[in-house]
């Protein structure tokens, strides 16, 4: 299967690249300018100048799959943002879209957040990024009534985890304290989050790949919602190097997720309490 992937360089993007790289041929596409990583000889890794440069080279491949996991975040956006907003989450999408037929595609998979729905609320975005992202799926819903014989995919992830993972989320913080053997500042006793296993993620990839799943929104999250205090006790329970926390509060910080399907067959896969625990200690 021939496979176009957009956010390669990112933490998810670069670990479905090297997952179904194995089984499938893989175009990453790129602006020229940004950070090299280093792929299998199944990737092909298409470079682009400018929107016009990136328009001319979709026209000249063929696929069967794009999986668009490409974005620019920014959970608390400055004016800067504004251009890398609507460059990555609308733009750079919006070129791929219009290209689709061109392509040849048959499945076209987005990535989005649950942030799109804060607090469990339809179309209320959390910040500027989920509102970018909410815009995203407006268009592409203009594209599922042109293009009728392409099926549409949307997965609404919220926070994720595995290995090898650079960002500044809380358990990587977590386990670079830890690694450090200094003190972590959390919130509250009683926060709440969902956590999901990149593994888990490119699960859901394959099922839509490999099975006539219907089009649609899907939502991929845990089945519980992890206490970080809870986590914090059971790794010092443990373990005889202790995580160092301090809690700034007993406030009950818990996120609802508006409940979207889920796609029949799917688990989240290695995203329990303990593996967290792993990752955090090796």
């Amino acid at each position: 299967m021939n496979i176009l992937l957009t956010g390669g360089t990112g933490f998810i993007g670069y670990n479905i690249a090297q997952k179904i790289s194995k089984i499938d041929k893989i175009f990453f596409i790129k602006r020229s300018k940004s950070q090299n990583k280093k792929f299998n000889k199944n990737i092909k890794v298409i470079n682009y100048s400018n929107i016009n440069d990136l328009n001319k080279k979709l026209k000249k491949i063929k696929v069967d799959v794009v999986i668009h996991a490409a974005t620019h975040y920014s959970k608390n956006h400055n004016f800067n943002d504004l251009e890398k907003f609507s460059d990555s989450n609308i733009l750079f999408g919006n070129v791929i879209l219009e290209n689709l037929n061109k392509m040849k595609v048959k499945k076209f998979i987005n990535f989005s957040t649950v942030w799109e729905d804060y607090d469990s609320l339809k179309e209320n975005p959390y910040n500027l990024y989920s509102a970018y992202k909410l815009a995203f799926s407006k268009i592409i819903n203009f594209y599922k009534k042109n293009f009728s014989k392409i099926k549409f995919y949307e997965l609404m992830i919220s926070d994720t985890f595995g290995q090898n993972d650079e960002r500044i989320k809380i358990i990587n913080i977590i386990k670079k304290n830890y690694k450090k053997n200094k003190t972590t500042k959390l919130k509250s006793k009683n926060l709440y989050i969902n956590l999901l296993n990149v593994e888990a993620i490119i699960e859901g990839i394959n099922l839509i790949k490999k099975k006539n799943i219907h089009p649609g929104k899907y939502l991929l999250k845990n089945n519980t919602n992890i206490r970080l205090f809870n986590l914090v006790k059971k790794f010092n329970d443990f373990n005889d190097k202790k995580l160092k926390v301090v809690w700034e509060s007993q406030k009950i910080i818990k996120q609802k997720i508006y409940k979207y399907k889920r796609l029949n067959g799917w688990k989240p896969i290695k995203s329990n309490i303990n593996d967290i625990i792993n990752l955090i200690k090796n």
